[in-house]
């Protein structure tokens, strides 16, 4: 089909990803003619190198702890070591298993796909395997790939990526994680469960600089009583290598040596020599940009994902890629309120929020305009059965909705569903707290902070 002149597709996507395959999915269900276009798997990096494989090995490393830990429950166990070949079988059959789903859900909706590297060539049309292939709108979505620092160079042996770290064939008996951002902190948390001896390194005053400070002073208190080092405040100089490892220098001349150095500064755009800026398309710094539909300065071509300067997160390429879609179909569609989308971070503890921080409240409303409460999960049923401390903390405008939910503690993330109705239906903290929430649950805690909030505490002190 691709391979005739004559077609002309409503859609065509370059990179099958997340936001491109959930653009094909919802275009080829809404009746348009879809050609989707992915040189490498269908799924991209977070079916195959990102979302899913990492949280497989943080499973893994979970299992690990509550097997070293096991006693505490009464529970008499042995802990004899990581098997690493069965763990990245288990990864692999996860991943294998998706894939194989998403593939079958492509077929189903009769969606072109089309399996080479794609250049677009012009406003209408991408080149790909020596074919031209014509579409009345063309969406951008080739993604994301590991970045590095000037002067650092990743070579997948001591100094390596994220990718390198998802596929290493052994527990490095230390590790350096360059980067405290969430990458960062879900393989040091990983690496830490599966035996090895982790510094984070982070330039800024923070780990998970984005979320609310009080977030990051929880999860850097968690840390510290895991074992997990790191240094922040001070930026990176030099990586060199040493006789057995890798040496990093920092700016104020301290150093750090261990077995290998993983680079977790972020992901940066896949748009270099794809034919973007050859049609006119606006970029800044390899990113396409885009209106609030998604939509470029030319106005047949649309880009989803991480390839556009939004939260470089799966699920927010999938909306992004539904928006689109939907939009071209002739739906009237909603652009994306990137405040509420929600944001989990799966190390261990899990930092999960919704909503804005404490300090950006403050700042678009005045600090006297906010209030803010934390519930800690000592005074949660399940959460002490569980063994996990941790904190909501809720940041209400002044007499009226909440605006950020902030969670710190094992499971958290499973709470962020709720979290995000509250903050996305601008629930005022007494029409939460009059929600029966089930006992004993972990999900119970984000009533009973409402319950707080809103001037009447059941389990916590005024």
């Amino acid at each position: 089909m691709a391979n005739d002149a004559s077609t002309v597709f409503d859609l065509v996507i370059l990179g099958g990803g997340s936001g491109g395959y959930a653009a094909a999915l919802r275009g080829a269900q809404l009746g348009l003619d879809v050609a989707l276009i992915e040189k490498d798997k269908l799924g991209g990096t977070c079916l195959h190198r990102g979302c899913i494989p990492t949280k497989a090995l943080l499973h893994a490393g979970e299992i690990a702890d509550q097997a070293r830990e096991s006693e505490q429950f009464g529970v008499k166990a042995t802990f004899e070591g990581i098997d690493v070949p069965a763990v990245h079988k288990y990864k692999d059959d996860v991943v294998t298993g998706l894939y194989k789903g998403l593939q079958g859900l492509i077929a189903s909706r009769k969606v072109t796909y089309i399996e080479g590297e794609g250049k677009l060539s012009s406003p209408t049309s991408v080149d790909v395997n020596g074919q031209r292939v014509q579409g009345r709108h063309i969406l951008l979505a080739t993604g994301s790939v590991p970045k590095s620092l000037p002067g650092l160079e990743i070579d997948g042996n001591r100094i390596i990526s994220s990718d390198h770290a998802l596929v290493l064939d052994r527990v490095p008996q230390s590790a350096i994680v360059l980067g405290g951002g969430v990458i960062g902190v879900e393989f040091a948390s990983a690496w830490k469960s599966f035996g090895s001896d982790v510094t984070v390194i982070e330039g800024l005053k923070h780990l998970v600089p984005v979320e609310d400070e009080n977030s990051s002073k929880l999860l850097e208190r968690a840390f510290r009583k895991r074992g997990i080092k790191f240094n922040l405040g001070t930026f990176f100089e030099k990586a060199e290598y040493t006789q057995d490892g890798v040496r990093v220098t920092l700016a104020d001349g301290k150093t750090f040596d261990a077995e290998v150095l993983l680079v977790a500064v972020g992901r940066g755009p896949v748009s270099a020599g794809l034919g973007y800026e050859e049609q006119g398309v606006a970029m800044d710094r390899g990113f396409v940009l885009v209106d609030e539909y998604m939509q470029t300065n030319v106005p047949t071509i649309s880009a989803v994902g991480d390839l556009v300067p939004t939260l470089q997160l799966a699920h927010v390429g999938f909306a992004e890629g539904i928006l689109v879609a939907e939009r071209l179909a002739g739906l009237k569609t909603v652009p994306v309120d990137y405040d509420g989308v929600p944001r989990v971070t799966y190390c261990h503890p899990e930092v999960a929020s919704v909503g804005i921080t404490e300090a950006k409240a403050k700042e678009i409303y005045g600090a006297d305009k906010v209030v803010a409460l934390k519930y800690n999960l000592a005074g949660n049923g399940k959460s002490k059965i569980l063994k996990t401390a941790g904190e909501i903390k809720l940041v209400q405008v002044k007499d009226g909705a909440v605006v950020g939910v902030h969670m710190v503690g094992d499971r958290m993330g499973e709470q962020v569903g709720e979290a995000q109705l509250i903050y996305n239906w601008e629930a005022l903290p007494a029409e939460v707290a009059q929600l029966i929430h089930a006992h004993p649950t972990q999900n119970e805690a984000m009533g009973e902070a409402h319950l707080a909030l809103a001037g009447k505490p059941l389990h916590s002190h005024d």
